[in-house]
């Protein structure tokens, strides 16, 4: 499967922006997808999942309230919409798809990952 992320740009704090994250080769129906972040100088850092059918989903402390994740397996796509943006926020944005079909946040659950997408959040 590969994963391809769109949608990042540079937002002013306080803004808002969606991710999408595509995939081509095989469904990923049965999939937990997850996005993680990877701030500059910064190790990369889980953000949000969702579980196989989109009923369950996860988020960082950081971003809950905030950002909201989905998917639509019919289109093999999942989506990040962030809003109420913080500089804080400003990462590259990656998609990932866990052999697992619960969720699961550790970065070692995830086997296949997109390339990323910059989000940069202006003061």
């Amino acid at each position: 499967v590969q994963l391809q992320a769109s949608g990042g740009g540079l937002v002013q704090a306080g803004g808002s922006l969606g991710l999408s994250c595509a995939a081509s080769g095989r469904t990923i129906s049965y999939n937990t997808m997850g996005w993680f972040r990877q701030a500059p100088g910064k190790e990369r850092e889980f953000v949000a999942a969702v579980n196989w059918n989109g009923a369950s989903t996860d988020y960082a402390d950081s971003v809950k309230g905030r950002f909201s994740v989905s998917r639509d397996n019919a289109k093999k796509e999942v989506y990040l919409h962030m809003s109420t943006l913080v500089v804080e926020d400003t990462a590259v944005y990656y998609c990932a798809g866990s052999r697992f079909d619960d969720l699961v946040v550790g970065e070692s659950d995830y086997d296949f990952w997109g390339q990323g997408t910059l989000v940069t959040v202006s003061s």
